[in-house]
Formats: structure tokens, C-alpha cells, sequence
């Protein structure tokens, strides 16, 4: 009845002392990790040393705001370097340097901003101190004073429209305008 099978390995019996490890084996050999090296701390006048901004570098550094595709947005944005809108805002736009308007985005509102590319939809006041460009899908409609304007073929301005004064007299020179 309690027989032992003939495949199971034989059971030492409790009295027998048991085997005693091989001690002159030597322990497998790990290979060597070498430590990753951290990189110094900051000091103190690093951080508090002021960071110094290169005119025409990458748009991608600063603060971005991204409206995805999908996702609706109202209220008040302040201090923003650059709003890309690929969804619905309906907000007022202060402090921000640019607006990006995807083709699938719709702003409704208030900005002033240095330069704007308008892919889909701006409905409202609009002031561009520098450049205003509008793509062939875009649409801009409302109250819109620029610096300068580009309207690819397809694009559509309508609305009170006016170019800021200070670029209308600094692109001519006063000496080119016909006497009055």
C-alpha cells in the first residue's frame, strides 16, 4: 500500500545526517556591472544664473499649449509662448507670442499675438503684431489688424480688416511717398 515507486529517487531517512555541500566548490562568477556614472549636481549659481533666449532658435522650447483634436477649451489662457489649437477654443488669449490653428481647430474669441498660421477656423478679434499667415483651409472672420499678411490660394479673410500703422509706415520710406 505505501510501497515506493520504482521512479521516484530514494528518500534519506530522518535519522541520516544530510550530505554536506561540497565546499570546495567555488561560487559561479558574476560578470562585473560597471556603475553609471550621475552627472554632477547643479550648483546653486547654475540655477539661479538667468537663461539667455536666442532669437530664431527651435519653437519647440518655452511654454506650449496644446488643444488636442477632440477636446474643448473656454476660459482665459495667459503667459503662453505658443497655443496650437487642433481642437475648440473658445477662450481670450493674453500674453502669448504665437497662435497655431490646425486644420481640424476652431477659435472663437479675443488674442493679440506677434505672428499667427491659421489652418482652421478663428472667429473673432484678431491682432497680429508681426506676420498673419493663412493657409489655403483656413478661415478668418471678425475684427483683424496685422503687421504684415500671407493668404494662400483657398484662404478666406472677411470681416473689418486693417494693417497696425507702425508697419504700414516702417515698410516705406517717407522719402518714396508722392507729395500731398
Amino acid at each position: 500500500m505505501f510501497r515506493r515507486k520504482d521512479n521516484e529517487p530514494p528518500r534519506p531517512e530522518q535519522n541520516e545526517p544530510l550530505a554536506r555541500a561540497n565546499l570546495d566548490t567555488k561560487p559561479p562568477v558574476m560578470p562585473s556591472v560597471p556603475k553609471r556614472e550621475e552627472p554632477p549636481a547643479p550648483s546653486l549659481a547654475s540655477v539661479m544664473a538667468p537663461k539667455v533666449s536666442v532669437p530664431g532658435t527651435d519653437d519647440n522650447t518655452g511654454k506650449r499649449l496644446i488643444v488636442g483634436q477632440g477636446i474643448r477649451l473656454a476660459g482665459e489662457i495667459t503667459a503662453c509662448d505658443r497655443l496650437v489649437v487642433e481642437g475648440f477654443c473658445e477662450v481670450t488669449l493674453n500674453e502669448t507670442r504665437a497662435l497655431e490653428i490646425a486644420g481640424s481647430g476652431r477659435f472663437i474669441g479675443g488674442c493679440e499675438v506677434e505672428e499667427a498660421e491659421i489652418s482652421g477656423t478663428y472667429e473673432g478679434e484678431l491682432t497680429v503684431r508681426k506676420r498673419l499667415l493663412i493657409r489655403s483651409s483656413g478661415k478668418v472672420r471678425g475684427n483683424v489688424r496685422y503687421g504684415e499678411i500671407e493668404i494662400e490660394r483657398g484662404g478666406m479673410l472677411s470681416g473689418s480688416v486693417s494693417m497696425i500703422e507702425s508697419h504700414a509706415q516702417g515698410s516705406q520710406p517717407s522719402e518714396n511717398l508722392p507729395p500731398s
